[in-house]
């Protein structure tokens, strides 16, 4: 599509009522319509190919979508785009840099483009489970102290939380779980008296919101020999 200011209008003297020739082609010129951005869902992608919306206004035909690196200026094309409507887009892109955050451009097939005013997408890979799932040990009742140590690897900060009611339950295993994953107990298994075996589950949360979740158990014995026991 040729762009307007390629275009030479002819426009009569006798039209011209005030000012020139240059004035009218100006005034009549049409104007500029640019695609802007409003926003995008999700706000955080895995660094793999990921679909996300982007919503705004001026979508024309099929555009052309980037995501620029805020921290080295790296533009990385969509790898497809489809034009739900003149205010939404469905874009598939990938981006290979975890913990960082990309504006997006959106441009359309006649030049004209908007860019995101804030850093709309972060990509971030989710974190993963280093300890393994299953039993975290086997553990005296009614023991004071540290019980155990769960950890996960990620991009960015990690925290802990139980997602069942077990763990930190005062008539089940009674423990409590610290936001960096180290287990306590001022008595174990609340002095049951009988062995038992706990089952939850705790979910590790990065920074950027991205969760993965991972199911233990520990079981509390009693007898002579007594004591603390970590696999």
């Amino acid at each position: 599509m040729a762009n307007y200011k390629d275009i030479k209008y002819q426009f009569p003297a006798s039209a011209i009522t005030s000012g020139d020739i240059a004035s009218a082609r100006l005034n009549n010129a049409p104007a500029e319509t640019k695609p802007a951005v409003s926003s995008v869902s999700p706000t955080t992608i895995a660094n793999t190919a990921s679909n996300i919306t982007i919503t705004g206004t001026d979508f024309v035909a099929i555009p052309r979508v980037d995501a620029i690196n805020t921290a080295t200026g790296i533009w990385y094309s969509a790898n497809t785009v489809q034009r739900d409507s003149a205010t939404q887009l469905t874009v598939n892109i990938t981006l290979p840099v975890n913990a960082t955050t990309y504006r997006i451009r959106v441009e359309n097939p006649d030049g004209n483009s908007g860019i995101s005013a804030a850093s709309f997408l972060t990509a971030s890979a989710a974190p993963t489970w280093t300890t393994d799932a299953g039993s975290l040990g086997t553990v005296a009742g009614a023991f004071s102290g540290t019980v155990a140590t769960v950890v996960a690897s990620g991009d960015s900060a990690l925290t802990y939380s139980e997602t069942t009611s077990v763990l930190t339950n005062a008539s089940l295993a009674k423990c409590a779980l610290s936001s960096g994953g180290v287990i306590t107990t001022t008595d174990f298994d609340n002095s049951h008296g009988t062995a038992r075996t706990h089952t939850f589950t705790i979910r590790v949360t990065d920074a950027e919101g991205q969760t993965a979740d991972r199911e233990f158990t520990l079981t509390s014995s009693y007898g002579a020999t007594g004591g603390a026991q970590f696999n």
